[in-house]
């Protein structure tokens, strides 16, 4: 019997395990749902849609459905705008929907606001239609965005009961994005915006971008960085932000510029930027109408003023309420905001940065205009891995603040680095002020609960750029997808929003889904321990932010120099600033303030940021000061390790391309954890061990 003739093996004819992927599509990614149980019950349940309405929201909503149900469902679904008898989703504002015979709707939707959505299954006989409806396209939209998610995570539909609203009435994306196309801090490629080519060229990247922000909430974005050039005020400029306005209003996003102060002089030709000058005002006033005539619905200006060398009210011997105060004036016939950074550390303010903005804000509480919003950062330096809240939020009752978080990972190993950011952010949101007793939390200060005030506000300082995937790092997505959820409800757990946004984006495989979600939950305090523990702050390298530095000193102010910040020596390290030191515990309110004065009561993550603290100091552990040190950057390199035995695990449900590329990164932040620990430890160990001549 004759041997069989072998051939090569035509592999390029076999049908790849997975589509090539690269990360555009986000979260957004509709892919078929591989449960049979499941894609029945949705069949079933939505063997079409009608979207009610003809304005271009709803053809919005219409694309997006028809772009979403044939691939979940993996069948032909038809989407009208009519109704029909039978089963189908719904979708429509409470107008629309009651004019098409819907009589009950209105009454439903009249607690939503003009954001909130209901999602309900409602039954007529043997039928049901599932109903999306609000008071708004936009948020009519927003409730599709809901509804695809509960189909994208393989959520039961078979008798939905959701109603939804934001906890926080402005929720901002802010681009530190510059004219020329760089972005400061950004490490994802260029800008978004292609101001060259706007207004006549609209990318299709700008309509996105929009329906990634819509689908998690953000109902607003800064274009440009906050150190600010003054010809983004200017016409032609005006023009390009009007055609990302238009872009973006369907979609209920609305736009805001970060002006600069010195506009008046620089673009107006005025002597001076004197926001009590009379001119000074009419000029901005004059410069908001210019605006309102081309975006009636403009959001508003974000402005840093008389920080870092940017010019401010202070320059003229005004304060910031009257610079201010002036914005909100000019923007008072359009109803715009003004969210006035309180990023400020000037050290003739005070010695200690820590304390600066407090000192120059809390004499102020009570005298903002109602349109402006102080915009506090997290903590009371800048954005570090781990900070604790800032001390304004329990110290400005009659003042709106704004929180503000920095999505890009600035000082979190940018955009190598896998570091899910949404824990460091409730610990901060769930973070008791004390301001009115206890339960006082800074998420009740930002949303307005505690005070009983209607306004407020979030801004998350974005990561997105010009690379394929959005944001460098495919799980660098998470935190803006972390962030949109969050300003929607900040009592969403960082284990929910990470198991939403691992459905959405990777797979539905359930130990895959485990794996991604120890690797994302554990990342934070891992970061925080190869980095920065026990409190330790200000190590990174100077100018690229990326990599230890402890040893730094040269720095032309002492607050830029790391060593300002950790104050190692032979007797210990940390930065003494209770009571015997900077006194900056005493910013917080009682009996907070006096744990934290307390080095045997002080929470250890803070202990090296409020105390300077003998090497040989005994901690709970009974390990010394040192000891605990060395044991925190063990911990935070063992957890890197198991991010890569973990990921390989998860490389059978995972597309090549991607799988590659966040396990090259993997070894990056691997490296650069181990990196850490030998910079650090090797400074430090110098003071520790007596080895340093310095006393």
């Amino acid at each position: 019997m004759p041997t069989p003739r072998r051939g090569k093996k035509k592999t390029e004819s076999r049908p790849a395990a997975f589509p090539p992927e690269d990360g555009y599509d986000l979260w957004l990614r509709y892919r078929a749902v591989d449960a049979p149980r499941l894609l029945a019950q949705y069949r079933k349940a939505v063997p079409r849609a009608a979207v009610i309405g003809g304005g271009e929201t709803s053809g919005i909503i219409r694309d997006e459905l028809r772009r979403a149900l044939p691939s979940l469902l993996d069948c032909h679904t038809p989407v009208t705008s009519e109704l029909a008898p039978g089963p189908a989703l719904v979708a429509g504002t409470a107008a629309a929907l009651a004019a098409s015979g819907m009589k009950a709707v209105p009454e439903a939707c009249r607690d939503l606001g003009g954001e909130g959505y209901r999602i309900r299954t409602e039954r007529t006989g043997k039928d049901a239609r599932i109903v999306i409806a609000a008071n708004t396209d936009p948020a009519v939209l927003r409730g599709v965005f809901h509804f695809l998610r509960l189909l994208q995570t393989r959520q039961d539909i078979r008798a939905l009961k959701i109603a939804s609203r934001p906890r926080i009435r402005h929720r901002i994306l802010a681009h530190w994005d510059n004219l020329d196309g760089s972005i400061e801090r950004g490490y994802a490629g260029y800008s978004l915006w292609q101001w060259d080519d706007l207004p006549t060229v609209l990318a299709d990247r700008y309509r996105d971008y929009a329906r990634a922000c819509a689908s998690v909430g953000i109902n607003g974005t800064v274009l440009n960085n906050v150190n600010s050039q003054t010809e983004i005020l200017r016409a032609d400029y005006l023009m390009k932000t009007a055609a990302l306005a238009d872009i973006f209003r369907p979609y209920g996003i609305r736009v805001y510029l970060s002006p600069n102060f010195s506009a008046p002089r620089e673009l107006g030709g005025l002597a001076g930027n004197d926001p009590r000058d009379p001119a000074v005002a009419w000029w901005w006033r004059e410069k908001a109408e210019e605006i309102y005539r081309l975006i009636p619905d403009f959001g508003g200006f974000q402005v840093k003023a008389n920080s870092e060398g940017m010019p401010g009210p202070k320059d003229s011997g005004a304060n910031h309420d009257d610079g201010a105060n002036m914005f909100a004036r000019a923007l008072e016939g359009g109803g715009g905001k003004v969210l006035w950074r309180a990023f400020v550390y000037e050290t003739d303010i005070d010695y200690d940065r820590a304390k600066c903005a407090y000192k120059e804000f809390t004499p102020l509480d009570g005298r903002f205009h109602p349109a402006v919003f102080v915009q506090v950062k997290n903590g009371p330096v800048d954005f570090q891995p781990r900070e604790p809240f800032h001390p304004l939020f329990g110290s400005m009752p009659r003042t709106p603040l704004a929180l503000e978080l920095q999505i890009a990972q600035e000082y979190l190993g940018q955009s190598i680095h896998l570091v899910y950011l949404a824990p460091m952010w409730k610990e901060v949101l769930e973070s008791d002020t004390y301001a009115r007793g206890a339960g006082s939390k800074v998420s009740a200060v930002v949303d307005g609960s505690l005070t009983g005030r209607a306004d407020s506000a979030i801004v998350g300082d974005a990561n997105t750029g010009s690379d394929r995937n959005w944001c460098g790092h495919h799980f660098g997505q998470a935190n803006w997808y972390a962030f949109g959820r969050l300003a929607w409800d900040h009592t969403l757990s960082s284990e929910a929003i990470a198991e939403e946004w691992i459905r959405a984006t990777w797979t539905n495989q359930a130990r895959a889904v485990q794996a991604m979600k120890k690797m994302m939950l554990g990342s934070w305090e891992a970061c925080v321990d190869y980095m920065t523990p026990l409190g330790l702050n200000c190590l990174v390298a100077e100018g690229h932010h990326y990599g230890p530095d402890p040893a730094f000193d040269a720095a032309p102010r002492e607050d830029w120099s790391n060593v300002y910040y950790h104050r190692a020596d032979r007797r210990g390290i940390g930065f003494d600033r209770s009571s015997t030191g900077s006194g900056a515990a005493a910013t917080y309110q009682s009996p907070l303030r006096e744990q934290l004065d307390d080095l045997q009561r002080c929470p250890e993550k803070f202990l090296l940021w409020f105390h300077h603290v003998p090497w040989d100091h005994r901690m709970p552990s009974g390990r010394t000061l040192w000891e605990e040190l060395e044991v925190h950057y063990d911990r935070g390199i063992a957890f890197a390790e198991k991010m890569t035995l973990w990921w390989e695990k998860v490389r059978a449900e995972v597309d090549p391309a991607r799988h590659r590329h966040v396990a090259e990164r993997l070894a990056k932040q691997l490296a650069n954890a181990r990196f850490w620990k030998k910079v650090c430890l090797e400074y430090f160990g110098r003071f520790a061990k007596g080895e340093d001549e310095k006393t």
